[in-house]
């Protein structure tokens, strides 16, 4: 009898097509750095209004970066295909721990999860910005916190039986191949 289990991505698989999905990400940072340069050179009061301060800072990044890399994410994760481009080129899928296509509130969920680190690597870097020479404690005690998240996020993968990282295992999803 054949073995009908799923083969679960491991650790590799899943960061090379979040690397291949980086390239994606990056070329809209590219456009909208692009868009901001402009943006400091025809409306500089604008830009200092919007960027100029640690909060503000941190509300645009996460309206102009993290809102629209979570929904690339969420949404092709919750589409036909199950996958992001990256992993469409690992030939690999996201499913529910039952085999099903995630709905797309679930794969925001799982995705808000995944990026909690990146999110509270973004705010602390601003919060560094503008704090002097010395960084706040916090912040200090912030990017461990981040490390931490990502260490055990990357140990889950290896480590589970489903090769679930934390956030896979709170959302009810696996990463599959084929």
């Amino acid at each position: 009898m054949p073995d009908t289990r799923p083969a679960y991505a491991g650790l590799w698989p899943r960061t090379v097509a979040f690397a291949l999905d980086y390239l994606v990400i990056a070329t809209y940072l590219i456009v909208l750095v692009g868009l901001g340069l402009l943006g400091q050179h025809f409306a500089p009061s604008l830009a200092a209004a919007i960027f100029g301060g640690p909060l503000s800072g941190e509300a645009a990044g996460l309206l102009l970066v993290t809102l629209p890399v979570t929904l690339y994410f969420a949404l092709n994760e919750s589409g036909p295909c199950q996958a992001t481009w990256g992993k469409q080129r690992r030939g690999l899928r996201l499913q529910t721990l039952k085999g099903e296509r995630l709905g797309l509130g679930r794969a925001l969920g799982r995705t808000a999860l995944k990026f909690v680190p990146w999110e509270l690597a973004h705010a602390c870097i601003w919060q560094m910005s503008f704090a002097g020479p010395a960084p706040s404690p916090l912040v200090v005690l912030g990017f461990a916190l981040v490390w931490l998240l990502v260490g055990a996020n990357a140990l889950s993968v290896v480590v589970s039986r489903q090769r679930q990282a934390l956030y896979d295992w709170l959302a009810g999803t696996v990463v599959v191949r084929g």
